[in-house]
């Protein structure tokens, strides 16, 4: 008996639930990424979706960008999201790697025009060996321009071309002169949040 009571108020506690559906920012053209469940609208806040730049924009050649969105505010039964980062998933990586060539990284903390912070991972994948000077240039090279770049823009203008591969392609032009070149990637991206000081 007892048993039957425990799982009826499992169901009354479930049915007390409300469903949410959570939508992309608006420069992602608040597409509809999936519903979560909280049985009150608070509860939602800091949620984060993941889904794939692919099924965002129907185009599948772009299904090994996972990207990731934090519920940030709640109307109704709608949640809207702001970009919380991105990553370029390990198995088009590892496609990517080939012998006799160079893999490249450089992690760079950006601050765009309006001052959000993002930390950005690019990779250079090289079409032969480069010696020790020519990835230094690279890495140089790769950090001057995101730090440049997102100096001139706002936080959204700067993401929204980083996950579209703008940033990559612009990168590759440059890189390319200094050595043999097969593709640039932003491979990850996170938001680095502000840290709230609590008073004493």
């Amino acid at each position: 008996m007892a048993k039957r009571k425990q799982i009826g108020r499992r169901v009354e506690g479930w049915k007390a639930k409300n469903w949410f559906k959570v939508y992309s920012p608006e420069v992602f053209d608040k597409v509809y990424l999936g519903d979560t469940i909280a049985n009150e609208p608070e509860k939602v806040y800091g949620r984060v979706m993941q889904t794939t730049l692919g099924e965002m924009t129907q185009d599948y050649s772009k299904q090994n960008v996972k990207m990731r969105f934090k519920v940030t505010e709640v109307a109704g039964d709608a949640a809207y999201t702001d970009f919380a980062g991105h990553e370029v998933t390990k198995d088009y990586l590892r496609a990517m790697i080939k012998r006799r060539a160079s893999r490249i990284d450089s992690i760079v903390l950006a601050t765009t025009s309006d001052g959000k912070k993002i930390r950005v991972t690019a990779t250079c994948f090289t079409i032969n060996r480069a010696d020790a000077s020519q990835q230094h240039a690279i890495r140089k090279e790769i950090t001057n321009y995101i730090l440049k770049k997102a100096k001139e823009q706002t936080y959204y203008q700067f993401v929204k071309d980083m996950v579209m591969g703008e940033i990559s392609r612009d990168i590759f032009k440059s890189i390319k002169l200094i050595h043999p070149t097969r593709r640039v990637e932003v491979i990850k991206s996170k938001v680095i949040e502000a840290k709230t000081v609590v008073a004493q």
